[in-house]
């Protein structure tokens, strides 16, 4: 199984499509610094005419009188938006990215096999089906985890260079009680959740690619219900209707239950999102390895 992992490791950056998509990332992260840098500079020399807000202000206003008073307590600086933990801390909310990129790699890594005519040589090895999928699978997750560690240095190294290095304290109000929360270990959590949702589409355009053997297919539907299923999710949840939470869309933004955020529908726990989202996982899995294995996959 390892070697198999290997060598679809191998196979996939041998391709100049994951070198492009590896480069686009890092020059997407220099983009967004530099972007996020210039808007803030004009903010600055618009507010320098005109009637300021300071940053206490703004961020009395926006936290709470009990989180406003605990700080002013304790002489603890909020994190400012124009500054590199500022900047680094949106990183999460950029996943979208990687999970485009998953989809591209997911929708192909079966497909392509069919397209190019590669799958009877690739059939032909001493392997059971299932574990050539497993394989690419695998291979596919590995990828995932990857681009998001691209993402993240790139992104803390662009922050640290186009915004000065201002330190600031994150607080939340969990059960009435003001609470100091680690800035790094919170990044690393609002990531790795982050993730589940690029799995989970990861794993929808790899059960397409899979069963009809097109990768435009597989890319083309997962990326349009991505978007489209998410939007369309949120419409129906501020129509008050209750079944949008069993729909994967409502579930797989697993950063809805972490701190003051509030979820997509008022009934949904974290609990019940991973049980829906396991259950999608598994029907998505389920069918993939059902077309592979037992259907006729002579190229």
């Amino acid at each position: 199984m390892l070697n198999l992992v290997r060598n679809e490791w191998l196979k996939l950056w041998t391709k100049k499509s994951t070198w492009v998509m590896t480069i686009l990332l890092v020059l997407l992260m220099l983009a967004s610094a530099g972007l996020v840098k210039w808007v803030y500079s004009i903010d600055i020399s618009q507010s320098s005419e005109g009637e300021t807000i300071t940053v206490e202000e703004m961020t009395a206003i926006s936290e709470g009188p009990e989180l406003t008073k605990y700080r002013t307590d304790n002489n603890l600086s909020p994190i400012v938006d124009d500054s590199a933990q500022g900047f680094i801390s949106g990183l999460p909310n950029m996943m979208s990215v990687v999970t485009l990129f998953t989809v591209v790699v997911a929708g192909g890594i079966v497909a392509s096999e069919f397209s190019q005519g590669t799958i009877k040589m690739l059939l032909t090895r001493p392997m059971k089906r299932w574990k050539i999928l497993t394989s690419k699978l695998i291979t596919v997750g590995l990828f995932a985890i990857m681009m998001s560690i691209v993402l993240l240095v790139s992104g803390i190294i662009f922050g640290y260079i186009f915004f000065d290095n201002v330190p600031g304290t994150q607080l939340e109000l969990v059960d009435g009680k003001v609470v100091e929360v680690s800035y790094w270990g919170r990044l690393l959590l609002l990531t790795a959740l982050s993730l589940v949702n690029v799995f989970v589409i990861g794993s929808l355009a790899f059960m397409i690619g899979s069963v009809f053997r097109s990768s435009s297919l597989a890319i083309g539907i997962s990326i349009f219900l991505m978007f489209a299923g998410v939007q369309v999710t949120q419409i129906l949840a501020m129509l008050d209707f209750e079944f949008p939470k069993y729909i994967i869309f409502a579930n797989t933004n697993l950063s809805q239950f972490i701190g003051t955020n509030t979820p997509l529908i008022e009934s949904m726990t974290l609990s019940f999102s991973i049980i829906i989202i396991v259950v999608y996982l598994l029907i998505f899995l389920v069918t993939s390895y059902w077309s592979f294995t037992k259907r006729d996959v002579t190229a």
